[in-house]
């Protein structure tokens, strides 16, 4: 009798090469290895974790290797999940395993070196599961022995609840190890050891919430959406509403509505800064059942949301871009928050975009997909118009209170961070007791130089963008086309030589502060004070709970959050992110002075706002400042049009780098020759720009260069992109990156 062949498999494994490999399943572990399971693998002297994908009916080499184990007793994801991972690997050009490790809760990996034994390795493969013992009372107990006063207390508090977890009685009687075991040797109590999931939520506390009664345009827009649910289709909404117009009361209504039909929610933020309160206002509306997914989670809790969402534990999850891949199922609506905003591009890595897979993701689940801003994307405005997003609409805040007013403050010639009229602003708004912000509009990095008489900065004569100041150098360079001129140079506007560095960190911002309000309680909110666990839901519940009097901060503190008693917004630099060498400049500084401005006056008393500029000439900052949205629109379209830009082009860039200078620039040189040759052979319409320095020109000792590809058909500009990854051989001292829809050229 013929034995019957061996079981082949099709394993992706996370690495960067772009192809799948096959291996043998040995006799013992042929009954769980199967699709969605993962499984520890020999790769060359090393030993990684591999993603089963499927059986191969052909084993196409015969000197196949044997997976070692297999890591899973239940699959970790579904067909249709690895559909959409295989759509992700397609249109990003990346390789398969390293989307479905992304997708992945952090940890869950197993890798071993070269040499080490199998039995050092730990097969769970996964993070620790946390298990915790729970205390009932016995029915009978032994007579004639007594606990203990403190024992006995435990005792009555266990029988009064019925059961009792451990970590709860230590939170009441603080260690009382000694006490438990007593009452076990007693047999007084019966004890259970079992799975815990750990809670992000911690002990924080949320009030009931009911659902509040909408305005004409806000039922509006829930009738379509709703509508849309019922239907069970994939459609796609752009709700455009201004700041304090209650979007995210429409959101909670749709998605009421959506778990009441059976399905499920995902709601995505940019940031994590915005979750806590987003996350109090679901559990206030919905209770249990919710799930988060974001960066400030330990692995451990981030492994527990993760199975709690596997297993159909929880109807709704909300985080940040990771919470892409919830592994949620049934998903009737996903909601896309602040859908504007660039930090929902993955910046390393998989370089993907959650807003715009969401759309994608919401497609092949046929469900709804709310994108909701005050301040849209150009180009999802511009889909909008060509009809392929919906548009709904909310022009007015709710209860009709009125948008805020907003006072130009000009610059020239003062010297202080903070000007004297929002220094008294300040101190009015603290007398009356309310509370104000202090916005620091500040690059992220480089720096730009601008004319202390005119206020002009220094612009390229051929991008129009602005010249970034490299001050080893002694340059202003366009990192778009390398035009440069000395530094600090002379105003090409007016002659003066008074030319200065524009910016200020919140550092010195609060100080000046302290300075002028010495009996004001401040708040910074940026990188350095944002770093601890929790510490963004610690920040802001000091506004929200009106302990501080002002927060001071850069655009975390612009997006999203609403704070009743604010009523004064105040704008330092108003113009710095204008001046950015990227060509969404202009798009940037009107959605950030827009949300910020919208911050003030969202409670019962009017807001008012105080913008400090050099100069507040440009369109960006006019339409911000009249609220004006549609002029912004309309003006910057048509700048978009004349320069090649989205909408009406697509885009992707090219980024090398390494330790040697001259390696990066010769390795550019030829990989621009490359794409001509290609671009020529394969008949593209493409504009190959660069190579150029990037703008951070060298970046933790790398030296970086990038080329950037537009194209009017995105199908052109990623055959162009896969061609050149297929045909060019991997440099060992220069890495190159392809991004696909990039949204920082910086």
């Amino acid at each position: 009798m013929s034995q019957s062949p061996p079981t082949v498999i099709e394993v992706a494994v996370a690495i960067h090469l772009d192809k799948t490999f096959h291996y043998r399943v040995p006799d013992h572990l042929a009954g769980r290895a199967l699709p969605g399971h993962r499984v520890f693998v020999p790769f060359g002297h090393r030993k990684l974790t591999g993603y089963i994908l499927g059986y191969v009916a052909e084993a196409p080499d015969s000197k196949l290797k044997d997976i070692i184990d297999v890591l899973d007793p239940d699959p970790l994801w579904t067909n249709n999940e690895l559909e959409f991972f295989r759509w992700i690997a397609a249109y990003y050009l990346h390789p398969l395993g390293e989307v479905i490790k992304t997708a992945l809760p952090a940890g869950i990996n197993l890798q071993s070196r070269k040499g080490e034994p199998d039995s050092e390795r730990q097969v769970s493969g996964g993070r620790s599961i946390k298990r915790e013992r729970f205390y009932r009372p016995t029915v009978t107990a032994e007579a004639g022995r007594q606990p203990g006063s403190k024992a006995s207390e435990i005792l009555e508090v266990i029988r009064e609840a019925g059961e009792m977890p451990s970590a709860d009685l230590r939170r009441r009687f603080g260690q009382c190890t000694t006490q438990l075991k007593r009452l076990e040797e007693l047999n007084l109590v019966q004890v259970e050891e079992r799975e815990v999931y750990r809670n992000p939520f911690g002990e924080e506390a949320f009030e009931r919430d009911t659902p509040k009664g909408l305005n004409v345009q806000q039922a509006n827009a829930l009738n379509h959406i709703t509508e849309a649910l019922n239907i069970g289709s994939f459609s796609p909404f752009l709700l455009h509403g201004v700041t304090g117009s209650g979007k995210t009361e429409v959101y909670l209504q749709a998605i009421a509505h959506a778990l009441t039909s059976g399905d499920n929610a995902l709601v995505l933020v940019p940031e994590i800064s915005l979750t806590p309160q987003l996350v109090r206002r679901f559990r206030g509306r919905f209770g249990s059942g919710i799930a988060v997914l974001h960066s400030a989670l330990s692995d451990g809790e981030r492994y527990d949301e993760w199975r709690r969402i596997r297993r159909g534990q929880v109807r709704i999850v909300i985080g940040a871009r990771s919470a892409l891949f919830a592994p949620l199922e049934r998903i009737g609506i996903i909601v896309v928050d602040e859908e504007h905003e660039s930090s929902f591009k993955q910046a390393d890595g998989l370089r993907y975009n959650a807003r715009d897979l969401a759309l994608v993701r919401a497609s092949m689940e046929k469900a709804v997909v709310v994108l909701g801003s005050a301040t849209p994307l150009i180009t999802s405005l511009y889909s909008a118009k060509m009809g392929k997003l919906k548009l709904l609409s909310l022009t007015e805040r709710v209860e009709n209170r009125p948008m805020p007013q907003v006072t130009v403050v000009p610059m020239q010639g003062i010297k202080e961070t903070i000007s004297p009229q929002l220094a008294r602003a300040l101190e009015d708004t603290l007398a009356a007791g309310e509370q104000s912000l202090v916005f620091l509009n500040r690059r992220g990095f480089a720096t730009f130089l601008v004319c202390g008489d005119c206020g002009e900065p220094l612009t390229c004569p051929n991008c129009s963008v602005t010249l970034t100041y490299h001050r080893q150098r002694r340059q202003s360079v366009c990192h778009y086309c390398d035009y440069a001129v000395p530094a600090p140079g002379t105003c090409p506007a007016c002659d003066s030589l008074e030319m200065k560095e524009l910016g200020a960190g919140t550092e010195r911002v609060e100080s000046d502060l302290r300075q002028v309000l010495p009996a004001a309680i401040l708040v910074r909110m940026d990188s350095d004070t944002t770093s601890g666990k929790d510490s963004h839901s610690r920040l802001l519940k000091r506004m929200a709970d009106r302990s501080a009097d002002i927060l001071i901060g850069t655009q975390m503190i612009a997006k999203g959050h609403d704070f009743p008693g604010v009523t004064l917004v105040g704008v330092v630099n108003g113009e710095a992110s204008l001046n950015m060498p990227d060509f969404r400049s202009a798009e940037r500084t009107f959605q950030l002075l827009s949300q910020v401005i919208g911050r003030a006056g969202r409670g019962e008393l009017p807001g008012r706002v105080i913008v400090q500029a050099l100069d507040s000439s440009h369109y960006a900052i006019q339409c911000a400042i009249e609220h004006d949205g549609e002029s912004f629109y309309k003006q910057e379209l048509e700048f978009r049009s004349e320069a090649g830009y989205p909408p009406f082009t697509h885009l992707a860039a090219l980024s090398l780098s390494g330790t040697s200078e001259k390696a990066v620039q010769e390795r550019a040189d030829l990989t621009a020759r490359l794409l001509g040759r290609l671009k020529k052979e394969l008949s593209l319409r493409i504009e190959i720009l660069g190579p150029a320095p990037a703008p951070m020109y060298r970046l933790r000792g790398r030296f970086r260069r990038q080329i950037l590809l537009k194209s009017p058909n995105r199908a052109d500009l990623r055959r162009l992109a896969a061609a050149w990854q297929s045909r060019h051989e991997a440099s060992t001292l220069v890495r190159e990156i392809i991004d696909i829809d990039p949204v920082d050229t910086m």
